[in-house]
């Protein structure tokens, strides 16, 4: 059996024709889960650990160190979270996640690697465990399981805003994004007290300059794998093997990561063999996002086939040039009309997604999301044609 793509998946259940026009009414929102309100109780969790790691820093590191090792660690973060927004903008996902992501990485999985360590001292002593096995053994399994509990928690609770392998990436990679601030602020600290700004600086130019993909890449593997899950309509239970592929995938890269720094010429393998591999994660990012855009098209052809949009539409809605190109033709409209094109564009995408996850079967209540993204991106487009 072929599929139109190698990243395409098979549907679970017949797909069904998308639903017909709904009668007018005020315009509905998606109705919400269970998930999230685990979710806004782990926040509050994370709000308290958050306090606990805030006074660790400023009890060992000294307010100062810790300031300026933030400042300094800002750089980086902001460099990741600006290409992952790019990574990102096919389908945003919602503000919420993003930032529990993030949050989840910074925080929690932080703590959860610190918590191993000071049990490893309590249980073994304070010299039981080499630097080289701790660095490349305990820190990327602990670590990568620790990053890899947040995706996973994402994609039981918000699993309907968990759509394919794009998502998951993202998710991924925010966790890891937050892990490394966090983890960069006591590196760049521990290295401006015992070394001064000279060695600062060169802890700097090593994590925040060269490397500050690494933690990304190491996580957004466990997302890909979860994101495969999401996408064949496996259950949660079902998305545990992948999830655990996935870590393992992320572990082997974080320890060799590590190795090569602690036993091996670092430039030397960083130039042969860490640029090769960030550009081949570059490349599958790329991939992903023409299947993300296939899938678009696919879906809103479904649409176009019963009259609800044009061919034309659908080409505009499933490219980066046609979606370009519609946001200028909208700014020449009375009223400069560039946000309801863009409100428009979102709707239908979402659109798009809700109505793979019917044809995969995985989402009993994403039939009412498909009623509800259709009637919002026809009520926009009725507004932004209107003259």
């Amino acid at each position: 059996m072929t599929f139109p793509s190698p990243l395409a998946q098979p549907p679970q259940s017949s797909p069904t024709t998308p639903p017909p026009a709904p009668a007018h009414r005020a315009l509905p929102v998606p109705s919400t889960s269970r998930g999230r309100v685990v979710l806004w109780v782990l926040a509050a969790v994370l709000a308290v650990v958050c306090a606990g790691l805030v006074a660790y820093m400023l009890t060992f590191l000294g307010a100062e160190a810790a300031i300026v090792a933030g400042l300094l660690a800002l750089v980086p973060l902001t460099i990741v979270l600006f290409a992952i927004r790019l990574i990102d903008r096919w389908e945003p996902e919602p503000r919420g996640l993003v930032a529990f992501a993030v949050a989840w990485g910074a925080i929690a999985a932080v703590a959860i690697a610190l918590a191993v360590d000071l049990l490893v001292v309590l249980v073994l002593g304070p010299v039981a465990v080499p630097d080289v096995i701790s660095s490349v053994v305990q820190a990327p399994i602990v670590e990568e399981v620790a990053k890899g509990l947040g995706v996973l928690i994402l994609f039981v609770a918000a699993r309907r805003s968990f759509d394919g392998p794009v998502d998951g990436v993202v998710y991924g990679a925010l966790v890891g994004a937050g892990f490394a601030f966090t983890e960069n602020i006591l590196y760049f600290a521990d290295s401006l007290l015992t070394g001064g700004a000279a060695d600062a600086a060169t802890t700097f130019f090593l994590r925040g300059i060269l490397s500050p993909f690494a933690h990304v890449m190491f996580t957004a593997l466990i997302g890909y794998g979860v994101g495969l899950a999401a996408r064949a309509g496996l259950s949660r239970g079902a998305a545990l093997g992948p999830w655990l592929a996935g870590v393992v995938a992320g572990t082997v890269l974080h320890a060799f990561w590590n190795g090569s720094a602690m036993l091996a010429d670092f430039f030397a393998l960083y130039v042969t063999l860490q640029v090769p591999l960030f550009a081949l994660f570059i490349l599958a990012i790329v991939l992903l996002r023409r299947e993300e855009a296939r899938l678009t098209r696919e879906r809103l052809g479904e649409y176009a086939a019963v009259g609800w949009f044009s061919p034309a539409e659908v080409e505009m809605l499933a490219t980066p040039a046609g979606r370009s190109r519609a946001i200028a033709w909208a700014r020449t409209l009375p009223g400069d009309r560039a946000g309801l094109m863009r409100a428009f564009i979102r709707e239908a995408t979402s659109l798009a997604a809700a109505r793979q996850r019917v044809v995969t079967g995985r989402d009993a209540r994403a039939a009412d999301d498909e009623r509800v993204y259709l009637e919002r991106a026809t009520r926009i487009r009725e507004r932004l044609l209107a003259r």
